[in-house]
Formats: C-alpha cells, structure tokens, sequence
C-alpha cells in the first residue's frame, strides 16, 4: 500500500499541533493525501494561533478541537497520530487502543514508507549528541554527493512530509529521541544502520524510571537484522549488549588526532568517531569522510561558539537541558574563567555535580524556574536574573578579556520561554544585540 492508499479519506485524528512547524506539516501533508484530520492540541487557538490561521487559510479538511482534547475523537477515527511527549498513561490514547484504533508517531511511519520505496535508515540516539551526530552524517553524505534527507528531531520540519521526495537508493538520516522511538517500537520498526551514543539521566518528569527511558530507546536497534549495524559509544557498550541486541554493538575506533574539527570539546570527537563509523558502511571514502567531519560547524545551541566580543568568547548551550550536558559543556572550558548562565525548569534529575562545578567557574548567573529554585540555596554567591536579557547583561558584566561566557542551562525551557526554541533564538538575539 503506497503512502496515498494509506491516508485517503481517512479520520486522522492529529495529537498535538504546535508552533515549531513540525505538527502544522503534518497536518497539511495528511490534508494533502486526502486525509479528514482533526488537530487536537491542549494550548488554546489563541497560544497556537500562527498554527492555526496558516492551515485555515489552506484546507478546509482540517478542522480543530483545541484548548482540550475530547474523548470522542480518539474513539471515532481511523488513526490516531501522536505527538512526541504524549504521557505514557494519557487516558485518550488508552481509549483508542481498546477500541483498537491504531496509534502512530510520524517518524516511524515515514520510516515504514521510505524503506518501501528502498531507502536505507540511519538512525541516531542518546541522551547526548544525537543532534551533532546525525548532522554531521547528514552534511558530509552531501558534501560527498550523496541523494540524503534529514528528519526525526529537527526544528520545524515534518518528516511525515518528507516522504513525498524519497526516491530508491537515497539515505534517511533521522534524529530519534526516546519519545519518537515508541513508534519504532509500534510498528516492530529499527535502521539498517543505528547509533546509540549515550545513556544518561533524563526525563525524569515523564519516565517512571530510568528502565522505561532506556527500553524505548533501545528500540532503535531491538528489531534490527544480524547484518545490520549498530554502534555505540563506549559508556553504553556493556549497557546494550546487556540487551542481547539483534547486531552486536561496535564500539568505534577514535578519529585520528590529525582530523582538526571545526566544533570545539572532546565529546565532539566522540561524536564524529560514531558518525565516521556510519559513514564508512554508508561507502563514504576515508578523505570524504575526513572532508565531511572536519567541515562541520555545529549545531545551533549545541555548543556553539556565537561571537567573541573585547576577548570574551560567547558559547551558545542552549540544548543542554540536563545536568549532564552541562557537565559535558564545563569540561569543553576553563572552569575559573567561565560565567555560566543556568536554570530553567526542574526534571526532577540529580543536581549535585552541577553544584559543585559551578561552584567552581568565575561566576554564575541564574535564569528563573522551578529548577532554578530548587538550587538557588546551594549557589549562595550567584547573580539571580529576573529576565534572559538581564542574565546576558551581568553576565558580559563579570566577564573579562580572556573569559568565557557559557549559556548551558541544565534545566528545561518551560515557564519563561513557550519553548526550547524560543530560549534558542531569545539568546541569540540578545548576544547579537551586544
């Protein structure tokens, strides 16, 4: 059954519409296909007015319950699909399950449909460095001339969508958080080719445990062939193979100290190591494979350098939403020459070690959050920010020529941002504003 056959004249019942584009393109692509589709969403039209307004303009087969979700339309439909982040135990899910209502997540149905059409899978996850991992594979298979597209986590694109432009022979590379994969899970669904970086805590708002978190994850590779692929970072070796995985993980060799990448930390030649490894079985060349690594500059908010202004770097961190990420940062600079930005809101994760590294940077300022809250008491000499601009401006305050600015907040964006994004491009107007 083609893509088309699958969604005409379907009841699509949309969980999750939003503003980062991803839902309003999925949306418009199952209204393309012929779809009815109903977006559900529990901001109200007047938070996802953009969204809203956009597809009204366009399709009248779009209609929406908005502000709430109702339980008749998750029991009165063909599909449902959902969004990322939907609880485990939502009560509207359950109810399409007992009625036997399929539940699907875009990533995995475009998955399903492009290995139809001949597409090879590369797969990517972890708690960190999923992002720079798949971009980096992503920039050097075109660097390289190669037919790729990009989906799963990215900012404002539908994958859904993207099936329309696959043809036999290219290669999807697809950023999967844990969320995602429970659609992988769904359909029985992994990548010919899988990259598993790390395992660290996170989630723990959502997660019952950390167990729960690892098996969705692990669904990037429990349904993979023996002659498939999966590779791993060393910290997550005895983990997976613990598993029992389908591929045994390989753990792949470091990247030659003459390859002189273009982002800065040493977790980054980790990342290029995985992304070399995936590569090589893609038939990349060692030289295109080297061009590609060493060309790359990053992902937006992921350790990246922004400017330098009178001698002070400025380091956009924005992504690192856990204490972990921000260790990883904190390592990557010198310590008694940093001013960290942090806080945000609390996912409930250990915040010890962050404690102690800050207290060992030049300064800290802090950002508001329930997060923020509950470490404010242990940070006795840090600057308490009641806006991200005034967080920016006394941090440039206590920094001097030779230091560091570092925006790693550790906590999610929830509260003061509508989203992760949205604390993103604030930061990066502020610092371009300086």
């Amino acid at each position: 059954m083609t893509y088309l056959e699958f969604f005409k004249d379907k009841k699509v019942t949309l969980m999750g519409l939003g503003l980062l584009g991803r839902g309003v393109g999925d949306a418009e692509f199952l209204a393309q296909c012929g779809a009815t589709v109903l977006a559900t969403d529990l901001k109200s039209a007047a938070e996802l007015a953009p969204s809203v307004d956009y597809l009204k303009k366009k399709y009248v087969n779009i209609i929406f319950r908005l502000g709430s979700h109702e339980m008749e339309d998750f029991t009165n439909c063909d599909m449902v699909i959902k969004a990322a982040g939907v609880p485990i135990d939502s009560p509207f899910i359950g109810a399409a399950r007992n009625k036997g209502i399929p539940i699907y997540m875009t990533g995995a149905l475009f998955a399903q449909f492009a290995r139809a059409e001949g597409v090879k899978l590369v797969g990517i996850t972890g708690t960190r460095g999923k992002s720079t991992i798949a971009h980096m594979v992503y920039h050097a298979l075109e660097k390289a001339g190669k037919r790729a597209i990009l989906g799963g986590n990215v900012r404002g694109r539908s994958t859904l969508a993207k099936i329309a432009e696959v043809k036999a022979g290219d290669i999807a590379v697809l950023e999967l958080d844990s969320w995602q994969l429970q659609g992988f899970g769904d359909l029985k669904l992994s990548p010919e080719i899988a990259i598993f970086s790390n395992l660290m805590p996170d989630h723990q708002n959502y997660y019952p445990d950390m167990q729960s978190y690892f098996s969705d994850k692990t669904n990037i590779y429990r349904n993979q062939k023996k002659d498939d692929f999966l590779f791993v970072e060393a910290s997550a070796e005895r983990l997976v193979a613990d598993t029992r995985p389908p591929s045994p993980p390989v753990v792949p060799p470091p990247i030659p100290l003459e390859w002189k990448l273009a982002i800065m930390g040493e977790h980054n030649r980790i990342n290029a190591a995985l992304a070399a490894a995936a590569l090589r079985v893609l038939g990349l060349t060692e030289d295109e494979i080297r061009t590609g690594v060493e060309s790359f500059e990053g992902v937006e908010g992921r350790f990246q350098m922004v400017r330098e202004i009178d001698g002070v770097k400025i380091i956009n961190d924005n992504n690192a939403t856990t204490p972990a990420a921000t260790l990883a940062a904190l390592s990557s600079v010198p310590l008694e020459k940093t001013v960290l930005i942090l806080g945000g809101s609390d996912k409930g994760l250990d915040m010890r070690d962050i404690l102690e590294k800050a207290g060992m940077c030049k300064a800290v300022v802090l950002i508001a959050g329930t997060g923020t809250d509950r470490i404010a008491k242990d940070l006795p000499h840090a600057v308490m920010a009641e806006t991200l601009e005034d967080a920016v401006h006394s941090a440039r305050g206590k920094a001097a020529q030779g230091d560091v600015i570092l925006f790693s907040p550790a906590f999610a964006s929830f509260g003061m941002f509508k989203n992760e994004y949205d604390r993103n491009d604030q930061f990066l107007k502020l610092i371009h504003a300086l």
